[in-house]
């Protein structure tokens, strides 16, 4: 069996090889912003995307600010409103979109490569980037939806345990209040709040930006002189606080649901951290190869105590969460935690089964050419690439750095990283005794 496992790993690897991967073009501008381009020419598109160190770590104590502002970016720029923007995108077949995460922003566009239609979209796209007029009626709207959202949160119980979680892991981190603010903090924000941020933010030496379609390098160069013109030099952030260690934790938040819904887990890994391949590797065994993976094996298929059961590291610029989750019955809880936390001990111990990690393997790189089978794809590829720093040759070296993990990688990466005695626990649900 290991044998026969072994050459169908090679033989994944070796035909893996023929897919095509994207030569990344690289430079920096005048002011700053690191471009990441790709020519890809089999369709008519461009797809481009500015990302800024402009996500919620840095709302201060103006919580849910980043994610207002990039709201209403396309509600008004220059002596357009929102109904002209949105009309003058649609004349030219053009996508706008800008959202605000944890620790990074992103403002995209997707446009036809005809050079009339494009330049419009392109100049149109500049403009709300670089000069939004927030108008004060659509500030109110933007934030009234805002605490609507906020209140549909507070029944929705996969949203209450996601949230609580990151502030029982991250405390008075940054890290620990969510992208959407809370109602006292939505409330309190003003529009010169917006304005401020965006001046402080949408800088160029504060933002990285990708190219990805059928554009040659020269006419992406073009691109990124008319975005970085637009933009004020400006200067990058400082970087956010360290983040401590997570300390043992469990909380139990009433709900009145059918179901509990509970998080397990700790502070994990940066972006570019040595062991994130072997982590990678490992997670897949252990909760993120569907139903394949060690906890579904557990959880749901020998005990029937879950339907879904995971696992995952997600890496930011510091330290991100590692994160388990699962849905039970409130008189399973105990017993679900129990199991869980046993496997994470197995693991730490004794590492996955050299079978386990031959399919582990197979998957992971059979699966890759799918994740970057579109120019949407690796346009978040380049996105992440440049804004992380990570090596332009990383879609490139990714197989052969999940062919080069070993049991021992996997052994030692877990049991470094991964504290049992340390694990934070959250259970949102009726208690056992309801």
């Amino acid at each position: 069996m290991i044998m026969w496992l072994r050459n169908l790993f090679l033989l994944t690897v070796l035909t893996a090889n023929v897919h095509a991967l994207p030569d990344i073009n690289s430079w920096t501008t005048s002011k700053g912003m690191k471009v990441l381009h790709v020519e890809a020419s089999e369709l008519p598109m461009v797809d481009i995307a500015v990302t800024l160190d402009a996500g919620s770590v840095r709302d201060g104590q103006h919580h849910g600010l980043a994610r207002l502002t990039h709201s209403l970016l396309n509600k008004g720029a220059g002596e357009l409103d929102a109904d002209a923007i949105a009309s003058r995108f649609e004349d030219v077949g053009a996508q706008f979109s800008a959202s605000a995460d944890l620790d990074r922003s992103s403002i995209v566009l997707r446009s036809l490569s005809d050079q009339a239609l494009f330049s419009k979209a392109l100049q149109l796209y500049i403009k709300v980037l670089a000069e939004p007029s927030f108008p004060a009626k659509d500030f109110e709207r933007q934030r009234k939806l805002m605490l609507v959202g906020l209140e549909d949160k507070q029944q929705t119980p996969a949203a209450i345990v996601s949230d609580a979680f990151f502030k029982a892991l991250y405390e008075q981190h940054p890290f620990a209040h969510s992208a959407d603010g809370e109602i006292d903090t939505i409330n309190a924000l003003k529009l010169v709040h917006v304005e401020r941020f965006h001046a402080q933010h949408f800088v160029a030496a504060n933002a990285v930006l990708a190219i990805v379609g059928n554009v040659t390098q020269q006419q992406a160069r073009a691109i990124a002189q008319q975005i970085n013109d637009a933009l004020p030099k400006g200067q990058a952030q400082k970087p956010i606080a360290t983040v401590t260690p997570s300390q043992q934790q469990q909380l139990q938040i009433d709900f009145p649901s059918q179901q509990a819904h509970v998080r397990i887990g700790q502070t994990g890994i940066q972006r570019g951290h040595p062991d994130y391949y072997s982590l990678y590797v490992g997670n897949h065994v252990l909760g993120g190869g569907g139903f394949t993976s060690r906890l579904v094996q557990e959880v749901r298929s020998k005990r029937g105590l879950s339907y879904s059961v995971y696992s995952y590291f997600l890496p930011y610029a510091q330290p991100g969460p590692f994160i388990l989750g699962l849905q039970t019955r409130a008189d399973q809880v105990d017993q679900a935690i129990a199991v869980c936390r046993a496997e994470i001990n197995k693991f730490i111990q004794a590492g996955p089964s050299e079978d386990e990690l031959a399919l582990s393997k197979q998957s992971i790189i059979n699966g890759f050419p799918l994740r970057i089978d579109s120019n949407r794809d690796i346009l978040g590829y380049l996105s992440v690439i440049a804004y992380y720093d990570l090596p332009l040759t990383y879609l490139h070296d990714f197989r052969e750095h999940i062919a080069g993990v070993t049991l021992a990688d996997i052994k030692s990466a877990f049991s470094a990283l991964i504290k049992p005695e340390s694990l934070v626990t959250v259970v949102v649900g009726r208690g056992a005794q309801d």
